[in-house]
């Protein structure tokens, strides 16, 4: 298999793939000097002056790869705002966000299982289950996934995980959906601030920018209710929610860097081992102390139950592995999209108020997560652009000052008109 650097995080996207282009069939074989019409013929066209072989499959290669991309775009932005609106509605007859959060992070185990169901398909070289299995441990090291590498590198990851969807959906319950989803936008801000200071990453002006932009918005978003309590308590879960999101990213590639998909899907489903084993205690405990208490068992909103955690799943399979079909900032664009589906949803179900500093306040921190997504080199290459731009309007003057000068003169000086014979 490829080796991709697709990075684990419950809610990040992965690093984008090197696209490459086959050959063309028949390119290698000797070939006759170019005549004068074959050697002034434009690069990637033919003699005949249509698109060489080489520029159409690469161009039929990016028209997937976006083809792709859209389709995983609008699957993040349903999976995600689908799954936040089924959380709201599941709260009105089932008030137990840390037992919905316990019961959506059991199936995280199906992450392997669906994972090697693919290697069965695609793979031209199958493996069995448990040389897969033991090839994808080799990510935890030489001795594998051992009692002690599972307490120290995978027990708190599920921790970090456990306690960002609780944060966030505890804070669907205190505030509007629409504010929940465009508030863990800063996100993206938290993991840049987390990798610039501890994993030492490039500093970039536009990034501290949208960061403070991230910042900005959150208070004008906790002023557009006027600084009630319940909106505040809200505000200040989903923005916890969103640093220890961040934190789980930074520490998962401090600690253990980048993973194959294969060992991604593994180190999820380890996650979803660790939360039947050790967090089912907890969702008991809230029962039997009526913090989290619910009649019967009859009384439960099974499908919404289920419901949620599907799209969940679905949210979090396309954003870890949409990678292997599309580039990563797509993938990202999804979770912006889905903040304007939110708010027609609450627009038409709830009693939200659509003021000028919530808006503006959602314009922001849109726009900082918008900033974050540009690459590391984009000043470079927005200074190519703008040299290639004044360079080609100067060949454009000098062109048109050569053809003035270059034109039938008649004896006084003066060009001669069109018509004249």
């Amino acid at each position: 298999m490829k080796k991709h650097s697709a990075r684990v995080a419950p809610l990040s996207a992965c690093n984008s793939p090197v696209l490459t282009l086959t050959k063309v069939e028949g390119e290698e074989r000797p070939r006759d000097p170019p005549g004068p019409a074959e050697a002034q013929a434009p690069v990637g066209t033919d003699t005949g002056g249509r698109p060489s072989p080489r520029c159409w499959r690469c161009s039929q290669a990016q028209l997937k790869k976006i083809f792709w991309g859209v389709a995983v775009v609008l699957c993040v932005c349903s999976s995600w705002a689908g799954a936040t609106q089924l959380a709201k509605l599941t709260f009105r007859k089932f008030d137990a966000p840390f037992t919905l959060t316990w019961f959506a992070t059991n199936w995280n185990f199906l992450f392997f299982p669906l994972y090697y169901a693919g290697h069965v398909c695609k793979s031209a070289e199958k493996q069995s289950v448990k040389q897969r299995y033991r090839e994808c441990c080799r990510f935890f090291g030489d001795n594998g996934l051992t009692l002690k590498v599972f307490f120290t590198k995978a027990a708190p990851f599920g921790v970090l995980w456990t306690l960002t969807n609780y944060l966030y959906l505890h804070a669907i319950k205190k505030i509007n959906t629409t504010d929940v989803s465009v508030l863990f936008c800063c996100n993206k801000a938290f993991v840049f601030l987390l990798s610039w200071i501890v994993l030492r990453d490039r500093f970039m002006g536009v990034r501290i920018v949208a960061a403070i932009l991230a910042i900005a918005g959150i208070v004008m978003m906790t002023y557009a209710d006027g600084f009630h309590s319940h909106s505040v308590i809200g505000i200040a879960l989903v923005v916890g929610s969103a640093s220890v999101s961040a934190l789980y990213k930074v520490l998962f590639k401090l600690l253990l860097g980048s993973a194959k998909f294969g060992e991604a899907a593994l180190f999820l489903s380890i996650l979803g081992v660790f939360n039947i084993l050790f967090i089912t205690c907890i969702p008991v405990i809230l029962y039997f102390t009526k913090v989290e208490y619910w009649s019967s068992f009859d009384d439960i909103p099974w499908g919404n139950l289920c419901g949620f955690s599907v799209l969940l799943l679905t949210f979090n399979i396309v954003l870890n592995f949409g990678i292997a079909v599309t580039y990563p900032t797509l993938m990202s664009l999804g979770i912006v999209l889905s903040v304007p589906v939110n708010a027609v949803v609450d627009r038409y179900t709830s009693k939200i108020v659509f003021n000028g500093v919530r808006v503006i306040a959602m314009v922001i921190i849109g726009l900082g997560f918008l900033l974050l997504l540009l690459p590391e080199e984009w000043d470079v290459w927005l200074m190519k652009l703008l040299t290639r731009l004044k360079v080609r309007k100067k060949e454009e003057a000098a062109e048109g000052g050569a053809d003035l000068g270059s034109g039938p003169q008649n004896k006084g000086g003066r060009a001669r008109p069109s018509f004249a014979r």
